[in-house]
């Protein structure tokens, strides 16, 4: 069963005993002339109004966030408990106004019968099972108007056992216990009234209930990725709670990576809070630990460009930085030397200035183009070039793959795989295939494009 029929279903039996307890109190009260049992009927007239007013509450609470209430409509129950606190305020100065009068008059008498304790022996069992049933729906669906509903049960046991024993001291020939009962129901009730009270109004004024907040920070900061929560903010409303926080997290970090640490930070909040939404900002800072080629290349994004080959030489106290950068091939050298100056401009205010910048241009390419295969005879003289111009290079071994591609214009398209020994560096084996590039080229005059991948020997 859905928690909103749950709820529902668990008030609507709440209106209904409240209606009878009410009914049989007031007749057994007017028939004994006991101040207590009236009063207990009062309480069980208030307990009435406010299990109707919850089962309102919890029909409207359970309606889904529209355009013109984007947290819902689950503060409906808070208004209610508030309405409800009203009520036993009222309930109570009247009860303590009637008791007080009939101890200073002094003359009531009541007649003690065993219905009159009959139905307040009923009004603990029925006002027990009530309370049971509401705190385990209230706890199971986090609903504060049965919340409320269910505390008016529980002070409903203890006033009516006071009543009880106010009767039970009637009977033994002292009149006034009856009115002292009376009063002791009318603190009760104001108790009650005081604690239901500050939590709706801490609810209506969205404070965070407390420890919240905290909670949510650690388990943010038990997400790998996350450098610290910077700010955070949580708004309960009714069974759920809307978060809203802002995470460190490094600059260096890729958007996608960013997203995946948000998304499991939500996963985690979800797992112990019911969350009715979750909002999460990602504030990226530079860490100490980040080298030069790192600032280089987040500096590089945020201008749209992609930074490589990046290098750094000391010259006294002086830095000098190189690498390439990607640049549309669209560009007139203007263009393209406008858009890397900005990008010069903003590395010398990371880095204060203190240092020399040299950065080349490499055409960014992004063309399509249709290819075909060539004639048999013109193709194994391609291939034994490249297998002659690969020779020359006693690192490079095992050239394969070999796959040759001729555009519309005559221009060749080359890629080939080949294969170096286990221990040999990155380093040199980009020196090494970018010196068969070299040779390629200008063995083959009209070889337009020639990508080369390295693999290792026996990887």
């Amino acid at each position: 069963m859905e928690h909103g029929q749950k709820k529902q279903n668990v008030a609507l039996s709440s209106v209904t005993a409240s209606f009878f307890l009410t009914a049989m109190k007031l007749v057994v009260g007017i028939m004994t002339g006991s101040i207590g049992i009236i009063s207990e009927a009062a309480h069980s007239a208030l307990d009435f109004g406010a299990a109707a007013l919850t089962l309102f509450a919890v029909k409207m609470s359970d309606k889904p966030a529209d355009r013109k209430h984007h947290y819902g409509h689950a503060k409906v129950e808070s208004v209610s408990a508030l309405i409800e606190t009203g009520l036993l305020v009222v309930t109570s100065i009247w009860i303590i106004y009637t008791a007080t009068e009939r101890l200073l008059a002094g003359t009531v008498e009541i007649e003690v019968t065993w219905y009159a304790i009959a139905i307040m022996v009923i009004s603990i069992v029925v006002d027990f099972s009530r309370s049971r049933a509401l705190k385990r729906v209230a706890k199971e669906t986090n609903s504060q108007a049965l919340e409320a509903d269910a505390l008016h049960f529980s002070s409903d046991i203890l006033s009516s056992a006071v009543v009880l024993v106010g009767l039970l001291f009637v009977s033994l020939g002292i009149p006034w216990a009856d009115a002292v009962a009376g009063i002791v129901v009318a603190l009760l009730v104001g108790w009650a009234a005081f604690s239901l009270g500050k939590k709706t109004i801490d609810v209506l004024i969205d404070a965070a209930p407390e420890g919240l907040a905290e909670r949510i920070e650690e388990i943010a900061m038990t997400i790998s990725g996350v450098i610290a929560v910077d700010k955070i903010r949580v708004k309960p409303t009714g069974p759920q709670v809307f978060i809203e926080m802002a995470v460190c997290v490094n600059r260096t970090l890729s958007v996608e990576k960013v997203q995946a640490i948000s998304a499991n930070i939500e996963k985690k909040v979800r797992e112990e809070y019911p969350v009715g939404d979750i909002t999460i900002n990602s504030k990226p800072i530079a860490l100490n630990s980040e080298t030069i080629a790192e600032r280089v290349h987040v500096i590089g994004l945020n201008h749209n460009l992609h930074a490589h080959n990046i290098s750094t030489s000391l010259t006294g106290q002086k830095k000098q930085i190189t690498f390439d950068v990607e640049i549309d091939q669209q560009l007139t050298i203007k263009q393209a030397h406008d858009t890397v100056n900005a990008l010069e401009e903003e590395l010398h205010r990371e880095f204060n200035g203190d240092l020399d910048i040299c950065i080349h241009l490499d055409p960014l390419r992004n063309e399509e183009c249709f290819t075909g295969t060539l004639q048999a005879e013109e193709e194994k003289l391609v291939h034994d070039t490249i297998i002659s111009a690969s020779q020359l290079f006693e690192k490079i071994q095992n050239v394969h793959d070999i796959k040759i591609r001729k555009t519309e214009n005559e221009k060749l398209f080359i890629t080939l795989h080949c294969s170096f020994n286990d221990e040999v560096l990155l380093e040199e084996v980009h020196s090494l295939t970018s010196q068969l590039e070299g040779s390629i080229y200008r063995s083959l005059q009209n070889a337009a494009r020639v990508i080369i991948h390295a693999e290792p020997l026996f990887g």
